[in-house]
């Protein structure tokens, strides 16, 4: 059986296989827009030789993840694994309804918007759809570049050339729908996977611990300090929260003492198993 936090996972990135599948069949496809990576690959070989994108997308990201195998923990190569198949099937699903325009920038913004969110959903549950996430998440492994920019990076390499192929206005949109997705990427990682760090000086500092832990069961850890002018020795309050338990924490501390100092900090990790995700 599956724990609740795998089908989570496992969930999510369905999910965004399905939004990443709506922005290639729906909008990329019908303007002749490239993309990056071997999704870019897929598009030119449906532009040139008809080759369904479904294909496509399992022959070179297996390959892909043969590669990655090498360098990824197990669990991303079995969650890439999931998302990969989810694509396909997605991508085989007919279109009902094909978006014309002649404002390609919307489409383009459309796309960009809807891998950006996709990739984000997929990255957060610690997936990828492979392609150029997997040579991105080797380089955050071992380089510390987001994954995001390192994708971007290699998107590009498949997208500028595309230019024969689609021409230079499309292949300039293409570019830009891969910069809004690459930032989409970064902010979405960065937002739903960060955390808080409070810092906390009161004359309350037991009673507040106490309030914290017993009440709101949050761990604390008091720190010891003295103010340089007074000499005064008095211990910092420090801990970690989610945005939503920083709501509860702030009132809790004004309650018992309105003349608290409180500093808080956005960090982008508490936990080493989380760094390759958010950085």
């Amino acid at each position: 059986m599956f724990k609740s936090e795998n089908l989570k996972s496992l969930s999510l990135i369905t999910l965004g296989a399905m939004i990443y599948a709506i922005a290639i069949n729906y909008f990329l496809i019908p303007t002749k827009l490239g993309e990056g990576g071997v999704t870019g690959l897929t598009t030119i070989a449906y532009y040139t030789l008809n080759i369904p994108p479904y294909l496509t997308n399992l022959f070179l990201n297996g390959l892909l993840l043969l590669i990655g195998y090498k360098f990824l923990n197990r669990q991303t190569i079995i969650r890439s694994i999931w998302a990969i198949v989810w694509l396909s099937i997605f991508l085989r699903i007919p279109v009902f309804y094909t978006y014309q325009t002649s404002e390609t920038i919307i489409p383009t913004l459309a796309g960009g918007f809807l891998t950006g969110v996709a990739m984000g959903l997929i990255l957060n549950a610690g997936g990828s759809i492979a392609g150029s996430t997997i040579l991105g998440r080797i380089f955050n492994k071992y380089f510390g570049i987001k994954i995001g920019s390192a994708t971007l990076f290699f998107d590009l390499v498949v997208a500028i050339p595309s230019v024969f192929i689609i021409g230079f206005q499309n292949m300039l949109l293409t570019v830009l729908e891969l910069y809004i997705s690459a930032h989409l990427t970064n902010v979405f990682l960065a937002r739903f996977g960060s955390k808080k760090s409070i810092n906390i000086i009161s004359d309350q500092t037991d009673l507040i611990a106490e309030k914290l832990s017993t009440e709101l069961h949050q761990g604390v850890t008091l720190i010891k300090a003295t103010g340089y002018y007074s000499k005064t020795a008095r211990p910092i309050i420090y801990l970690i929260c989610t945005s939503k338990q920083l709501a509860e924490i702030i009132p809790l501390i004004r309650e018992i003492d309105a003349q608290a100092l409180i500093v808080v900090d956005n960090i982008r990790s508490v936990r080493a198993e989380e760094l390759d995700r958010l950085l």
